[in-house]
C-alpha cells in the first residue's frame, strides 16, 4: 500500500479498499462474528489488518476486534493501522509512547501479537470556500437570506408567508 494514495484526499476508506484489494487481502471470508456485518479492512495468511486513518482513538476498538479473531482461532496475529494524528494540547507524549503505554495496560484483555502501524498523513485537502478556478466559481451562488430590518415596503407587500 502506497503512503502516497492516502495522503490529501480527507476520506480515506474506499482508498483503503482498493488499496488491499489490488495487494490480494480482501480475498478471504472478512467477517468478523459470525452473521454480523463487522468485517475486517483485510485478512491473508492468518493475518488481519484493521485499521482507521481519521481518529487514534480507534486503537482500543481495533486492538479488541483483532483480539476476537485470534481468539477464535481466525487469526494469528493482526496489524492496526492508524493515524498518529493527536491533539497538539496532548500531555501523553508522543502517538508512539502512547500506544506502547496503552497496549501495555490492556494486557492481559489484549494478549495478542499485534503490530501498530502509525501513519502521519498530514491534513487533508479540503478545497477553499471561495476558490476561483479560470474565473468562475467552484459552485453556485446563494445569496444571503435578508433580515428582517432590511425587507422593504414592497417585499411586506408581496409576502406570502406559504407560497
Amino acid at each position: 500500500m502506497s503512503r502516497r494514495c492516502f495522503t490529501g484526499p480527507l476520506y480515506k476508506r474506499e482508498l483503503t479498499i482498493q488499496a488491499l484489494k489490488e495487494c490480494d487481502w480482501r480475498e478471504e471470508d472478512l467477517s468478523i462474528l459470525d452473521g454480523r456485518r463487522y468485517q475486517y479492512k483485510g485478512i491473508k495468511k492468518g493475518v488481519a489488518i484493521e485499521g482507521n486513518f481519521a481518529a487514534y482513538e480507534y486503537i482500543l476498538e481495533g486492538l479488541f476486534r483483532l483480539q476476537i479473531g485470534f481468539d477464535k482461532g481466525r487469526i494469528e496475529t493482526g496489524i492496526l493501522m492508524l493515524t498518529s494524528e493527536r491533539s497538539e494540547k496532548s500531555r501523553l507524549g508522543t502517538s508512539i509512547e502512547l500506544a506502547k503505554a496503552e497496549v501495555e495496560q490492556l494486557y492481559p484483555t489484549i494478549s495478542m501479537p499485534v503490530t501498530i502501524a502509525l501513519f502521519d498523513l498530514g491534513t487533508p485537502d479540503l478545497p477553499d470556500e471561495n476558490s476561483v478556478k479560470g474565473g468562475e466559481t467552484d459552485g453556485v451562488s446563494v445569496p444571503a437570506v435578508k433580515t428582517i430590518e432590511e425587507y422593504t415596503e414592497e417585499d411586506w407587500e408581496n409576502f406570502e408567508p406559504f407560497p
